[in-house]
């Protein structure tokens, strides 16, 4: 019942944007032990500070970098779409390998 290509075509985002975010939020201690809740033994964000990481999140996804492959600047946003584009082609052949998104 998981959407799995798309969750995989997704990860090679995560550590170069929601772990740079986390990172950031907790090295400038924007998010401390005390904004999260304990429920049925689990940590969750409270409220407010969930919505401070959906705006650093959204905050990261428009920032701008050098794609790789494609040479031009564009936001972290278009990258995702472009791969999913990269991805496509290489399944109907367009292209013959799916080339990752590798962020130096």
């Amino acid at each position: 019942g998981r959407p799995s290509l798309a969750l995989d075509l997704v990860e090679e985002f995560r550590p170069v944007i929601v772990d740079s975010v986390v990172l950031t939020m907790l090295n400038k201690r924007i998010v401390t032990p005390k904004d999260f809740v304990v429920e049925l033994g689990a940590y969750r964000l409270k409220d407010e500070q969930r919505n401070v990481f959906f705006t650093q999140l959204e905050e990261r996804l428009d920032e701008e970098i050098q794609h790789p492959i494609f040479g031009y600047r564009t936001s972290y946003r278009r990258c995702l779409e472009l791969q999913a584009r990269l991805l496509a082609k290489a399944l109907t052949g367009e292209i013959d390998a799916y080339p990752p998104l590798q962020i130096k």
